[in-house]
């Protein structure tokens, strides 16, 4: 989600998951987006945007002078995290609760982890489903390549 460097990495000796964020398009305190360049950099809709703010699954987005959001790296790096939880089909309503309870501070920490634990099972579960999907997929596909009339049969 952000601009990334030219330099290529070999991502099959990386853990993505263990890697740190990359770095941001501008340096902290000159960090202020318009939701254009939001949109830009996220590839989320501007109306999307406004709607999470809404809804609370956004924290609070300052103002210009003339009332255009501008958003931080903080902002970025909490949408990278809501892109996240969205790719593991967690409830909106889920994803708000989090948000509140981030809100709330320090002492919803147990109830934070609960709620990404139980989010991490299913996720397991959905993956154990879909590697049992590839198996059979894979079976059809050896099947149907060795199904095929040699070429001096045709």
């Amino acid at each position: 989600m952000t601009v990334m460097d030219s330099t290529t990495v070999d991502v099959s000796s990386v853990d993505l998951c263990a890697a740190g964020p990359e770095p941001h398009p501008r340096p902290d305190g000159r960090d202020r987006y318009t939701i254009s360049e939001v949109v830009a950099i996220t590839h989320l809709s501007a109306h999307t945007l406004r709607w999470y703010e809404r809804i609370g699954l956004m924290p609070h987005i300052d103002r210009s002078q003339t009332g255009q959001r501008r958003f931080t790296n903080k902002d970025l790096d909490w949408l990278a995290f809501v892109g996240k939880l969205r790719l593991t089909g967690m409830p909106v309503a889920d994803m708000v609760r989090y948000a509140e309870m981030v809100r709330e501070g320090d002492h919803t920490y147990e109830a934070r982890q609960e709620l990404l634990e139980r989010t991490r099972r299913d996720v397991q579960h959905r993956i154990a489903e879909l590697q049992g999907t590839l198996a059979v997929l894979d079976y059809k596909i050896q099947f149907y390549g060795g199904a095929r009339p040699a070429p001096e049969r045709a």
